[in-house]
């Protein structure tokens, strides 16, 4: 819980309180977000933000309520705007605690008055709902309610409109309005008695400064179709409902069912705590839950996992990293498995998807990692699980198609040299994780040999190797492959002078840049090196990119590098590989100490205790009770990015898991 009448949060306010970030989510790609102050600064904030199947992709519906206390000649908000200029209405410390279990919760104190805001999604629904419980008053008031929609999708902003339909239909305490033909009406209704008066207007210059900051418009006009008021005395509560479906009855039951829903998941999520230290318990329980918003059924029906909230959409490269955490981990195994089937069935010339467009349809095919991470989730799935015949069923044919597509030559020059190693790329392509792009040009050039893909592609092959013997299959590739892979890996990328990797080698020279790319040789389960130049990597690491949140992407001294992820798009694009701060990459430097480590105790202190410092601090910033995308180089390693980014939950759980295991 945050407490803002403790001084850590009062002598901060308001400034401090538009930092923090709260999201909700349904379980189909949708959610409800905002600041804890509950006024929007980013285009993506919004109260009923759907995944909808037609117009495809997410669109901000309902984008606020401004709600207040109307007592007699006093009206007391609980909202705010920033309009050019101004707030409205001027920030007051009114609000006293938010807490997120198991909804986000908001407690405000106004004089005698005492009121909680609780909202929650239902689950597999475009229905939200929102609680406002009466705690304390001397005399009976109105809840004033108006509501402001966008109706437009997520990354646009909504300008003022005359084809928007502003006509209303009454619905039982309540009304519902279509603006858009080709969108869904929306209703929203309330349990009580309420009233709602019709007074259509837009208004004007809502101002997103997180937009400002990041390079893009960020003036909105929202559409106001008229007032709720609903009378409340103490102790009584209102429960709103904002739907895209048919008004249903009883909220209070439907309320009462998805609490429900909810504790039954945290009841499940402590069983998972058995093992962990008291000090850890916590920390985990929350990345459990953080890890839960990202497992998401698409309109479809199929499995998938979000890369990050609020703007990703389901990435191939970032479900299979972030699968084994949020899934085999986190005891739901069938939705894992299930995953990685639905996204084995996407193969195409031995590639898996990038990523998948709005429709669900015509993925992008332009990476070279994705396939070779799904041998590695595929490894994480029978450590889990032990269900071999499930991987033979439906990963195996995959598998055998990646392998010897690799080997033979596929799309974008992706190829099998004579040394064994792997080529990927030409000028002008990004195939690696590394993919960010200014001007149409790559800021960081990896065509060639890249080193992690290579250390992924001998886990594929030893991997391969230890499946198809299992199954009676041996004749995929030459049983001497992957020796030769192992030496002329350590051959090609091991930089004796400072003992580390190097990052791409191309033309016959290597880039010698300290990158944490080369920790997946170490980290793998097949690893190409001996234990002498592991502890070289290590320690090289360790000295040059690791920081109190994750691992800097480029080292210090290059003259490359740049502290810090901020400004326009093309700003932040340049700096996205190239010093900048990832907290995903803590999983493979985690396992890869862990495993090779003179004193295993030690290790493992020194790790719970950086995951302890790091969580007590950022779970209380940024995205609460999530993990962010990414974090300046430079300190004081200022959150950037997505508030929640799945791989960075993901590997964090994993971590702790593994902790748990030593």
């Amino acid at each position: 819980m945050l407490d803002f009448d403790h001084e850590e949060f009062s002598c901060l306010y308001p400034q401090h309180a538009l930092s923090l970030e709260w999201l909700e989510t349904n379980g189909q790609g949708g959610y409800a977000s905002s600041t804890v102050m509950n006024c929007h600064t980013r285009k993506y904030h919004g109260l009923l933000v759907a995944n909808l199947e037609k117009p495809a992709g997410r669109h901000v519906m309902l984008s606020k309520f401004e709600d207040s206390l109307v007592l007699g000649k006093e009206e007391h908000f609980l909202s705010c705007h920033q309009y050019p200029g101004l707030f409205f209405p001027q920030p007051r410390h009114c609000l006293s605690s938010f807490e997120n279990d198991p909804a986000p919760s908001f407690l405000y104190r106004m004089a005698d008055m005492a009121i909680r805001k609780t909202f929650m999604l239902l689950d597999d629904e475009d229905t939200l709902l929102i609680r406002y419980t009466l705690e304390n008053t001397q005399a009976p008031l109105l809840l004033r309610l108006r509501p402001f929609l966008a109706f437009r999708g997520f990354h646009c902003l909504a300008k003022k409109n005359p084809l928007l339909n502003g006509r209303t239909s009454d619905l039982k305490n309540g009304f519902q309005i279509h603006p858009y033909q080709d969108m869904p009406a929306l209703s929203i209704t309330v349990q009580r008695r309420a009233k709602f008066y019709p007074a259509p207007n837009w208004y004007l210059n809502f101002e997103y400064a997180a937009e400002l900051a990041r390079g893009y418009d960020w003036r909105e006009d929202l559409f106001n179709p008229g007032i709720l008021e609903i009378p409340l005395k103490k102790g009584e509560s209102a429960i709103i409902a904002a739907s895209l479906h048919s008004p249903k009855a009883n909220l209070a039951q439907r309320w009462k069912a998805e609490h429900g829903r909810r504790l039954t998941v945290m009841e499940k999520d402590a069983a998972l705590l058995i093992g962990f230290a008291a000090a850890d318990r916590e920390n985990v329980r929350q990345l459990l839950r953080a890890g839960s918003q990202f497992v998401i059924r698409t309109k479809a029906r199929t499995p998938a996992i979000i890369a990050g909230y609020h703007w990703f959409g389901a990435w191939g490269r970032d479900t299979l990293i972030a699968l084994p955490g949020l899934t085999f981990c986190s005891g739901r195994h069938q939705e894992g498995m299930a995953i990685m089937a639905a996204l084995g069935r996407q193969e195409k010339e031995g590639l898996l998807p990038n990523f998948f467009g709005n429709d669900e349809h015509n993925p992008a095919y332009n990476t070279v990692d994705a396939s070779l991470w799904y041998f590695w989730a595929a490894q994480q799935q029978l450590k889990h699980t032990g269900d071999l015949p499930e991987i033979k069923q439906s990963l195996w044919p995959v598998m055998k198609k990646i392998i010897r597509k690799f080997m033979s030559g596929t799309l974008y020059n992706i190829h099998m040299a004579d040394n064994g190693l792997l080529h990927a790329g030409s000028a002008g392509t990004h195939l690696t994780w590394m993919d960010a792009c200014v001007g149409g040009k790559p800021v960081t050039p990896r065509s060639g040999f890249a080193v992690e893909i290579n250390a992924l592609w001998y886990n594929a092959l030893c991997f391969a190797g230890e499946l198809g013997r299992a199954f009676g299959e041996e004749d995929l590739f030459p049983a001497p492959l992957p020796d030769q892979v192992r030496q002329s890996f350590r051959e090609i990328f091991w930089i004796a002078e400072g003992a580390y990797l190097g990052d791409v080698y191309k033309d016959g020279s290597l880039d010698q840049a300290i990158r944490p790319n080369q920790i997946f040789a170490l980290s793998l389960p097949f690893s190409p090196l001996t234990p002498a130049q592991a502890s070289g990597v290590l320690q090289c690491l360790r000295g040059n990119l690791l920081t109190p949140c994750g691992l800097r992407t480029l080292a210090p001294g290059d003259k490359a590098y740049r502290g810090r992820c901020e400004g326009d798009p093309a700003q932040r694009d340049s700096a996205y590989h190239q010093g900048t701060v990832w907290p995903w990459l803590l999983g493979a430097f985690g396992e890869a100490c862990l495993r090779f480590a003179e004193d295993q105790e030690a290790t493992r202190h020194f790790l719970l205790e950086y995951l302890r410092t790091l969580l007590q601090r950022h779970l209380r910033e940024a995205g609460l009770s999530t993990l962010s995308e990414i974090f300046d180089g430079d300190t004081p390693h200022v959150p950037r990015g997505c508030i929640a980014q799945a791989w960075s939950v993901g590997e964090l759980i994993r971590l702790y898991f593994l902790l748990r295991e030593e």
